[in-house]
């Protein structure tokens, strides 16, 4: 059963009138419901169509955080062979929150990185929502490393609030472990691809996402700071998210005309986890036709396109 959004509660209603109508036919075989039905279809996805025209950031927030979308998991197990997971940090512990492996992506061997958040209670607890600790980003340091030395490419799906705030993480280095994970994105001499798949919070997401190619998904989310932390921090009312997030410019419309993002991926109308098998096959195709961009491209050009990419990214902030 489909989780509404607090914007989709008129769409909640006429869907479950329509629901309502159905189940009392299947109880009763002599009623004939299915024009009575079939209008409640129609105008349910006139209004869907109309609530996911325009959205405004927050809302765009809402929808990239909704829990039945699909998760790094989830992309994992559709698009990649031969997954092999590979665990720990070699130093401290395994960080659940980030998982990864070597994999076939089209046939092509590649290391898949990302985030998982989980899809309940119990694994999202394991999971620690997708907050990835020290640990986990000393694992993607060293995926990112054995990727780089057997000249493999590198996939990221980031789906992560930000990095886990907890005191222990703190005492572990964790702005020095984010800074490393965004330092060994940047020294890589293999193509790095990262796609946005939900939310793409603060540092946690940088140090996944400092890529050659940044895809993100129609109504995912990329910023330095949640819409509530900001709110908190500049008008020190929690009231103020969706003003905050107007300002942050989050979503991928935004980002793209910045230059950060280098590519949206439309989503099923009414978001991704409306249609989860149409949205893993386009993402899949998505990074199948970037990766091919740099077939032939040697590890010194793929180097210096990713500085310059960045640099130009600081031109640009300069100039608006």
């Amino acid at each position: 059963m489909t989780q509404y959004l607090e914007f989709e509660k008129p769409l909640a209603e006429i869907e479950g009138k329509a629901e309502e109508l159905r189940a009392m036919a299947r109880d009763n075989e002599e009623m004939d419901i299915e024009k009575e039905a079939a209008a409640l279809d129609h105008k349910a996805s006139d209004l869907l169509r109309q609530l996911y025209a325009d959205l405004t950031p927050w809302r765009k927030c809402l929808v990239a955080r909704h829990p039945e979308r699909p998760h790094c998991r989830d992309y994992i197990d559709a698009l990649f062979d031969e997954f092999t997971p590979l665990a720990g940090d070699r130093n401290f512990a395994d960080d659940h929150a980030v998982m990864g492996g070597l994999a076939r992506l089209d046939g092509r061997p590649v290391m898949v990185i990302g985030h998982e958040k989980g899809h309940d209670t119990k694994t999202r607890i394991a999971h620690n929502f997708g907050m990835a600790r020290p640990e986990g980003y000393r694992k993607a340091i060293r995926l990112m490393k054995m990727a780089d030395r057997f000249g493999l490419p590198v996939i990221t799906l980031v789906d992560t609030p930000g990095a886990y705030p907890g005191k222990g993480a703190e005492e572990r280095g964790q702005s020095e472990a984010i800074a490393r994970s965004t330092e060994a994105c940047l020294d890589l001499k293999v193509p790095l691809i990262s796609v946005v798949i939900g939310e793409g919070g603060s540092g946690g997401a940088v140090a996944f996402a400092t890529a050659d190619k940044v895809a993100m998904l129609q109504h995912s989310i990329y910023s330095v700071i949640s819409p509530e932390g900001c709110a908190s921090i500049l008008w020190k009312d929690a009231g103020k998210t969706q003003e905050a997030a107007a300002a942050l410019r989050l979503t991928a419309q935004n980002l793209h005309e910045l230059g950060v993002c280098d590519r949206i991926i439309p989503e099923p109308q009414g978001g991704a986890h409306r249609d989860p098998t149409t949205t893993l096959r386009a993402v899949g195709d998505a990074i199948i036709d970037l990766l091919k961009t740099f077939d032939g491209v040697s590890p010194d050009k793929i180097m210096a396109g990713r500085r310059k990419k960045y640099l130009d990214l600081g031109k640009k902030g300069l100039a608006a």
